[in-house]
């Protein structure tokens, strides 16, 4: 029988293109799962009901935070630190913050808390699953205090783990990927340790910088994903709100070509996976 995995689009509320692409997905049943940016401009109360609206047409879509903790987006709570010119640390930054030991454990517990908040406030309930923009959950100085967060304020909802389900021969193809194997190794470990729930494999990092088929890379996500394995993708429509925050645009139009077209149900069916 066919695998059920989670194919995720990220960044719901970065732009009112981002969103309609990716309530599109859903009501077509081309995606099962999407990532929700409480922090993001396109997020007020019509686009979470039209994404609660869109759901409906597809009853099993999981909908969860994408914790956000980097640049050019900026903070919930006032006293969250550290800060350039009132928006988070771009994402190295923070890494590198992270790995020197100079990250607040109360305040990035107490900044995840308030989104996860905000989250059950928009939607009248908590998130199915919670998980991390750029995954900076993963990062040394954030991991426990996301863990401690999500383990108080919403301890039902599951946490994305970004390792690869791979022979270590198999995974020296892709640095990025390789970097998040590492991360989250470390992650699991933690994650065991609190008690949360966390899926069992993850696929979709490639390099955002090349002029990449995306129906080739989704081939090679999907070999050997385990059922409840995750697939992250980034389907969207491009407008001027996301070129002014994000460089990734048209390799989304890119996905949600692909994800919308003919190629790709029978895609899944090849490598024995579903979405339902």
């Amino acid at each position: 029988m066919s695998r059920r995995i989670y194919l995720c689009a990220d960044d719901y509320g970065i732009s009112p293109g981002v969103n309609r692409a990716i309530r599109d997905l859903i009501e077509k049943g081309r995606l099962n799962a999407t990532s929700v940016m409480v922090v993001g401009p396109a997020i007020g109360r019509d686009e979470v009901n039209a994404l609660v609206a869109s759901t409906r047409y597809n009853p099993g879509c999981a909908v969860g935070l994408h914790v956000t903790l980097t640049a050019p987006f900026r903070p919930l709570t006032m006293h969250f630190r550290p800060i350039e010119s009132g928006l988070f640390l771009p994402h190295p930054t923070l890494f590198r913050w992270g790995m020197t030991g100079r990250l607040d454990f109360e305040l990035v517990q107490t900044e995840v808390t308030v989104q996860i908040e905000t989250f059950i406030d928009l939607f009248g309930r908590a998130p199915d699953y919670v998980d991390g923009h750029q995954h900076a959950h993963l990062f040394p100085g954030v991991r426990r205090a996301f863990l401690a967060a999500v383990k108080s304020a919403t301890p039902d909802a599951w946490i994305r783990q970004c390792g690869r389900n791979r022979r270590w021969t198999e995974r020296l193809d892709s640095p990025k990927a390789l970097v998040l194997d590492a991360l989250s190794a470390q992650f699991r470990r933690h994650a065991a340790r609190t008690g949360l729930t966390f899926n069992p494999a993850f696929a979709g990092a490639y390099d955002f910088s090349k002029d990449s088929e995306f129906g080739s890379l989704l081939r090679q996500f999907l070999r050997g994903m385990p059922a409840d394995g995750v697939v992250m993708c980034h389907p969207g429509l491009v407008d001027d709100v996301l070129i002014g925050l994000d460089p990734f645009t048209f390799q989304r139009e890119r996905e949600y070509e692909f994800l919308g077209s003919e190629h790709f149900l029978p895609l899944l069916a090849t490598n024995d996976v579903t979405l339902v």
